[in-house]
């Protein structure tokens, strides 16, 4: 049976690349070494602002969208339908599929004012004339989605808070990426520079 060979150990090179620039070598430029504080330094940054951008997105957006619910609760209501057609039948009645789906049909609901109102919505198949179903509709008579719920609430400012986080951490990789740009062209230029008073010594005589 062949001797079992022991996993490999994880490279140790890797954090020596990541920080070459910040290690004395006879290689390293100037640019180099500012090149790599400017990333700690961003690095740093985004740590230090992700929780408080979070907080502060998260509880903005909580605010908002905890308005837009009691807005939605106002001028919504639950109410009985009637359907005035026969809803389409599934082609496969009684399977998992058919129970899952919906097809438009005409119902007719009371506004708040009284006055009875028109409109399509999706019903479970087969449905015939006259059934009723429960809908949200607001005060011009429209169907709608039902408001906002707390937990919905909840989801969509912790949405926008890791959104936020995220956007911390793409601004400093830009802002890395544009510092690196930058010092890219500064170094070419000035090999440029040295290459132009360098090139002569290099002719040869005629």
């Amino acid at each position: 049976m062949p001797a079992r060979l022991p996993p490999p150990s994880p490279p140790t090179e890797l954090p020596r690349l990541m920080f070459w620039r910040l290690r004395r070598n006879p290689l390293r430029r100037r640019s180099d070494l500012a090149q790599a504080w400017i990333g700690v330094g961003l690095l740093l940054a985004a740590l230090a602002a992700t929780t408080p951008v979070m907080f502060h997105v998260g509880d903005t957006a909580h605010g908002h969208y905890s308005r837009i619910a009691q807005q939605q609760a106002a001028t919504r209501h639950h109410t009985t339908a009637t359907l005035v057609e026969n809803a389409r039948r599934h082609p496969e009645p009684g399977s998992a599929e058919a129970r899952e789906t919906r097809y438009p049909a005409r119902v007719r609901f009371p506004g708040p004012n009284g006055r009875a109102h028109t409109a399509t919505t999706d019903v479970a198949p087969a449905l015939p004339k006259g059934s009723t179903i429960r809908v949200w509709a607001d005060t011009e008579g429209r169907i709608t989605e039902p408001p906002l719920s707390p937990d919905q609430v909840r989801d969509r400012a912790m949405g926008s808070a890791l959104v936020a986080a995220l956007a911390v951490h793409a601004v400093a990789a830009a802002a890395y990426g544009l510092a690196h740009h930058v010092i890219q062209r500064r170094n070419l230029a000035a090999w440029d520079t040295e290459w132009a008073r360098t090139a002569p010594r290099w002719r040869t005589s005629p």
